[in-house]
């Protein structure tokens, strides 16, 4: 894991609220019917304005910590959503320093063991904290980053 500067985006794509427990009890997860439908191919393919063909998962609206609730919305970079198609929602991932994880290797076994890093270093109160704030998967052909947002370090002016 590093820190990184994360970059401002605009993703567009369709919404679940959910929680890791939720997602671990049989029949109550939401996030493989939301995954599933993402993954159709040229599911969005009538979003106007997209930068790239990667997929993005947002995570956001974080009731508390990683116990709690949150938003996960999966869909697709854009330059802007000026005109969202109907049933998808556009969300604003600001640009933060973050902890960026490489997921590699068959998904999604990959980015489960990126994600147990990432709580590991949560549970173990590793430095940075992370702000639980807005979390970003961007996957690719190679995989899948994770950037998990942080408090800042504190910079020397200059």
């Amino acid at each position: 894991m590093i820190v990184v500067d994360r970059s401002e985006m605009l993703v567009v794509g369709h919404a679940v609220r959910t929680s890791n427990a939720e997602e671990l009890e049989q029949g109550r997860g939401r996030l493989g019917a939301l995954w599933a439908r993402a993954s159709v191919p040229g599911a969005f393919a009538h979003v106007p304005g997209r930068i790239d063909e990667n997929l993005y998962a947002v995570l956001t609206d974080y009731e508390s910590d990683h116990h709690g609730a949150y938003t996960q919305v999966v869909g697709v970079a854009v330059r802007s959503a000026a005109a969202l198609p109907e049933g998808m929602v556009a969300v604003r991932v600001p640009g933060v320093q973050a902890l960026k994880v490489e997921a590699r290797g068959p998904m999604p076994g990959a980015l489960l063991e990126a994600w147990q890093q990432v709580w590991k270093h949560t549970e173990s109160g590793g430095s940075p904290a992370r702000a639980f704030t807005t979390d970003l998967e961007i996957h690719h052909a190679e995989g899948a980053d994770l950037y998990v947002a942080v408090f800042p370090s504190m910079r020397p002016a200059g």
